[in-house]
């Protein structure tokens, strides 16, 4: 009963319980501090995975890619990038490659889930011990996560969420899928991503060509692509390829002796040229043309990785560059010296005089049948000034401007064989402004036909000509016609003084060879996604604004031109003899020279000037004699290079074709002493005979027709 007594005895549980809570309030502390510890960490964890990518990103990693040009013949032309990266599959990894990259950077990549686990307490006493990140665990697979979201900085944070990436990505893609994505995604200097850039960067070929020479150089690269650039730092890349090698030996990937044969071997490049060069004012065209896309497309041009299919032909761009090149210096030396007695004279500063007295010229050749733009040079250095002569400079035409006007009259009811006097003429402008236009040869004569008027490029017929017709006539066909610049209607528009932009006069141009249809240049024919999947596809827009009969005519005057009026040279000195129609023009002082001109197949038109008007080309230098060398050495060249047909420009049935007198404008009788053949719109054509030189037994039925 004592003992039961002390059991109870309230003095004695009273101390028990004084000792359990002294006891826990010893233990409080530590309890606390676990406490607030798992809460850190729980806070910790939460920012953590709030600075970690989704699963959904995680399972649709879309690096940036580069979006390619190519030509209509496949080529690539020209890339568009803030990453220079072009993604390839694994399967196109050489296995030398996979194998010197897993010999020196992650050994065990095949066997670990993300991270390396036996290395992390050497990797924390170090790091520890030294206050500093200096000891590393990266595996590929933190690497590559560390390549797609987290960046370089070395902090706790950054490494942290790294290895949870990581173990997320091993979760989420098989080994090769990793592999594929890390070497697309890895940084090779010099602004190049992705193993397949650098391969064409450095070695100018595809990554399935590279040797294993050239994979231990890649690879070695990774270590730090600026410390170990190939260009810069060849002796450092040279001691850590050779590092490269000897682990692929370790590895059993090498032998001995093969690894003897490659150690010395030094370093090739073969950088490819850059796309820039290549057709460099067409690419930028095609720029600012997908700058006007891609919000409706809802595409980031630059990253994207699209491909754009364009419209240029690389043959036919080649020999527009070929005939620069053949005859732009001897130009660029005549205008030069010209341009030294102005310099003098006007007592122009070196600095503006350098810089302001090169030659440019604006080139394009485009299929008329369907407006592609086939060959673009917007001046003479891309490098130098991106300013594009062909589609943003607009410029005084000349009479390069004349077949608007004899479009106007022929479509009006004219014909080729109407007269003009050809005779000097005072005009009053609108604004009160006298002009008193004269031949460029300062002749005159007496009635000439418009035929003749515009193969020997008159401006008196055409001054003339226009006062008749009106000026805003031929403003109103020359807008119809695809023109969009500001058309002053002033009777001085018959020889072109009103600029225009040399894009829209080829086409316009090619009009007349289209049998009257306008097709709106187009320099994009499709664009695919990065998948292969067709985003956008060109609908050229076409509209008929001549009739066959007007265009048909014009064209044969056109001819007239080319076979035997002021673009002759073509044919007898530059020996181009396809079926073509074309018109020289020149403006005041020889400003500005062109030659525009097509044939069935093919609208092409040049200007040549200097960007400065003040500065000019000097006496004689034609649309005859500085323009059309380039055109008719391109077109020869293009036809010979292309082997394309000679087809000559199809009469349409709405044109007869009239043996008729030249003086009297009838149809010819036996008596006429000269006749001439003329085309003419069935509407339009002469129905009586000739009665100047009327033959009373000349049957009518003997009048000749041809159809």
């Amino acid at each position: 009963m004592k003992n039961l007594s002390n059991q109870n005895d309230p003095k004695e549980q009273n101390a028990q319980e004084s000792n359990k809570e002294k006891n826990f309030l010893k233990r409080r502390p530590v309890l606390s501090s676990l406490l607030f510890l798992f809460v850190l960490s729980i806070i910790f964890l939460i920012y953590l995975i709030q600075g970690m990518p989704s699963l959904k990103q995680l399972e649709n990693i879309d690096p940036p890619l580069v979006t390619r040009l190519y030509s209509e013949d496949g080529k690539v032309i020209h890339e568009l990038y803030i990453h220079n990266r072009i993604y390839v599959p694994y399967e196109k990894f050489p296995d030398h490659t996979i194998q010197a990259l897993l010999d020196t950077e992650d050994r065990d990549f095949f066997d670990h889930w993300g991270i390396y686990l036996k290395r992390v307490p050497k990797v924390i006493l170090v790091d520890l011990a030294t206050l500093s990140f200096r000891e590393g665990f990266s595996t590929l697979t933190m690497q590559l996560a560390r390549n797609l979201y987290f960046g370089f900085a070395k902090n706790v944070v950054r490494k942290s969420r790294e290895i949870l990436t990581a173990i997320q990505i091993e979760r989420t893609y098989a080994k090769k899928e990793i592999l594929e994505m890390y070497l697309n995604m890895a940084f090779f200097g010099h602004g190049t991503y992705g193993i397949q850039s650098a391969s064409k960067k450095y070695f100018g070929k595809d990554v399935s060509e590279l040797t294993t020479n050239e994979s231990a150089i890649l690879v070695a690269m990774l270590k730090g692509p600026n410390r170990y650039s190939p260009i810069n730092h060849p002796d450092r890349v040279i001691q850590r390829r050779n590092l490269v090698l000897n682990n692929m030996v370790v590895c059993g990937h090498l032998t001995g002796a093969e690894y003897d044969s490659l150690k010395d071997q030094p370093i090739v490049l073969r950088e490819t040229p850059e796309y820039s060069t290549i057709a460099a004012y067409f690419s930028e065209y095609v720029r600012i043309q997908l700058n006007q896309l891609q919000d409706s497309l809802g595409v980031n041009v630059y990253e994207d990785g699209l491909n754009v299919y364009t419209t240029l032909n690389s043959t036919i761009q080649a020999a527009m560059d070929s005939a620069i090149a053949k005859h732009m210096p001897a130009l660029q030396k005549t205008v030069g010296n010209y341009l030294l007695r102005f310099k003098r004279k006007e007592n122009i500063p070196d600095s503006i005089f350098n810089e302001e007295s090169e030659v440019q010229i604006g080139f394009v050749a485009i299929n008329h049948r369907n407006g592609h733009i086939l060959a673009m040079t917007g001046g003479r250095d891309f490098q130098h000034s991106q300013y594009n002569r062909v589609s943003q400079a607009p410029r005084q035409p000349g009479s390069a401007f004349k077949p608007f006007l004899y479009t106007a009259a022929i479509d009006n009811g004219y014909t080729p064989a109407d007269k003009m006097l050809n005779q000097p003429v005072v005009i009053n402008n609108p604004d009160g402004t006298r002009w008193d236009p004269e031949n460029f040869d300062k002749t005159f004569g007496g009635l000439t036909t418009l035929r003749e008027g515009i193969r020997r490029s008159l401006n008196l017929v055409s001054a003339r000509l226009i006062m008749e017709i009106g000026p805003p006539v031929v403003v109103d066909y020359a807008h119809r016609m695809g023109l969009t610049t500001n058309l002053r209607p002033f009777p001085t528009l018959a020889l072109g003084s009103s600029e225009v932009l040399l894009l829209e006069l080829v086409s316009a141009y090619g009009i007349l060879a289209n049998q009257g249809v306008l097709v709106e240049p187009i320099s994009i024919t499709r664009i695919e996604d990065r998948y292969g999947n067709v985003i956008y596809e060109a609908r050229p827009r076409q509209k008929e604004v001549l009739s066959r009969a007007t265009s048909y005519i014009i064209t044969n005057l056109l001819e007239d031109v080319i076979n035997r009026g002021t673009g002759g040279s073509a044919r007898w000195k530059y020996q181009f003899n396809v079926p073509a129609a074309g018109k020289t023009g020149t403006t005041d002082n020889y400003t500005d020279a062109w030659f525009v001109g097509f044939t069935p197949l093919l609208t092409t038109g040049v200007w040549v000037g200097l960007d400065e008007p003040k500065f000019k080309l000097g006496n004689g230098q034609t649309g005859s004699a500085a323009a059309l060398p380039f055109w008719a050495d391109f077109m020869k060249t293009v036809y010979d290079t292309l082997n394309l047909p000679q087809v000559t420009f199809k009469q349409p049935p709405e044109v007869i074709s009239l043996q008729i007198c030249e003086e009297s404008g009838k149809i010819a009788t036996n008596s006429c002493p000269k006749v001439i053949q003329e085309v003419y719109n069935v509407k339009y054509h002469p129905s009586e005979q000739c009665d100047l030189h009327a033959n009373p037994n000349l049957n009518a039925k003997k009048s000749k027709f041809f159809f």
